[in-house]
């Protein structure tokens, strides 16, 4: 936790004494709700709770215990002059060391001695920054609360104004997430979604509710085909931040239960995933649109309609350019639909699948290598001479050794050599030899 930087005379300087502390005004007296050092409600409040709480990116640097540079709760002094949390000076000491960690002096009183004005210093300013922040929580959810009465009578752009307001207030403030849930806000949003909802009042419902804690009913509810409609339209043609909330709202969606997979065996919704992931102007959605592509490919209804669109040529020529986290969403639905003759056969036909995932073998992580080697199985059973030839001159026989003399798990290092054994048959022993020689493989 960063410590926080006082300025005095005009000088930025680091908080060093009790003294400056007082004297600079951050330490009780400056503002806020105001405590004085005896009693009072402020001993009521928990010092670790508000500390755990507040999670504060800046703290008097007097607060913070040299050893963990974290706020102090228990601050003791030892005969140097120094202040420590107990508990973290006493492991110093248990570990052998007898002197001061700050200043490295030997020490000539191991004893230490609670630091009870620096301790209610600490508390005091914590209880007060604490209580700020529950005074403006409470504004905030008041404010939530209010909005959503007003989102009740209001149309057009007064409506669109206050569904704004909403998502700022839901967006920045978690406390208030649980209060526009309490009030029915859930359902109140969900009627406003349909089919002659506007683009700007469907981005602003869908922007607040990716933002909440949505049940089985609420669920079930969104999932009607007018509403599920309007998203994909606006997954087709709302802004980047829409796209994004829409492929996360789905994706929400299909966690439930009584899902069905009807609602997503849309041609308009996987073209839009495609459009979304392809977008080099706005590499942001790449990530959700796959994530969203990959839970619909586990359905293996439709698998069949994302070779259809044409998805398998595009994934595959995307690779090279992707991050590892969004290269394994993408092999995971190559893998998904070369389980299907379709997919084998769009996968075959396509010049840089292989080529590319020999390229994956061995380079970015286990679970791409086990992807993509299965991916290369399906594509060489389909016919061994031609692909499997097609492979091996483009690095396979080499990574597949890698693989095998790796530390990979067992199933997989069978995997491949049972792939570079269906490799060696259309060569001579001293042909296949030379094939695995490791400055074949693709760099």
């Amino acid at each position: 936790m960063p410590v926080f930087q006082s300025k005095r005379d005009g000088v930025n300087g680091q908080v060093l004494d009790l003294d400056t502390a007082v004297k600079d005004g951050v330490l009780g007296g400056g503002g806020g709700v105001g405590f004085g050092f005896g009693g009072g409600f402020a001993e009521k409040l928990d010092l670790n709770k508000m500390i755990e709480e507040l999670d504060l990116p800046e703290v008097p640097s007097v607060f913070i215990c040299p050893i963990s540079l974290e706020p102090m709760e228990d601050p003791v002094t030892l005969c140097t002059g120094q202040t420590y949390e107990r508990s973290n000076i006493l492991k110093w000491f248990s570990l052998g060391h007898f002197t001061c960690p700050t200043t490295m002096q030997e020490l000539w009183d191991d004893s230490v001695t609670p630091n009870k004005t620096l301790h209610q210093l600490i508390h005091t300013w914590f209880s007060q920054k604490y209580l700020q922040m529950k005074k403006k929580s409470e504004d905030v959810q008041g404010s939530a609360s209010d909005i959503l009465d007003t989102l009740k009578k209001v149309k057009g752009q007064a409506r669109v104004q206050s569904l704004k307001e909403l998502r700022r207030v839901v967006t920045n403030h978690a406390t208030t997430r649980k209060t526009v849930v309490e009030k029915g806000g859930v359902t109140l949003l969900s009627s406003l979604l349909g089919p002659y909802t506007s683009h700007a009042i469907g981005s602003e419902v869908v922007s607040i509710l990716v933002n909440l804690s949505l049940d089985s009913s609420s669920k079930l509810n969104l999932m009607q085909p007018a509403k599920i409609s309007l998203v994909i339209d606006m997954l087709n043609e709302g802004s980047i931040e829409t796209k994004i909330n829409c492929t996360k709202l789905i994706k929400t969606l299909m966690e439930e239960d009584d899902f069905q997979v009807e609602i997503v065996s849309s041609h308009s919704l996987l073209v839009a995933l495609m459009r979304l992931v392809r977008d080099k102007r706005h590499p942001s959605g790449n990530l959700p649109g796959l994530s969203l592509l990959k839970s619909i490919s586990s359905h293996k209804q439709v698998r069949f309609l994302i070779v259809s669109i044409g998805a398998i040529p595009q994934l595959v020529e995307l690779l090279p350019g992707l991050n590892p986290e969004s290269l394994e969403l993408a092999l995971f639905i190559l893998d998904s639909v070369s389980t299907i003759k379709e997919g084998k056969l769009a996968l075959s036909s396509c010049s840089n699948t292989i080529p590319n995932m020999v390229r994956v073998l061995m380079r970015v992580s286990e679970s791409c290598t086990q992807l993509a080697l299965s991916i290369l199985w399906s594509i060489c059973k389909l016919s061994p001479e031609e692909y499997s030839s097609i492979a091996v001159d483009v690095g396979l026989a080499a990574k597949l050794l890698l693989v095998i003399q790796s530390g990979c798990d067992p199933l997989l290092k069978q995997k491949s050599a049972e792939l570079l054994k269906l490799c060696s048959l259309n060569y001579t022993d001293s042909i296949f030899i030379s094939k695995c020689k490791l400055t074949r493989t693709i760099r």
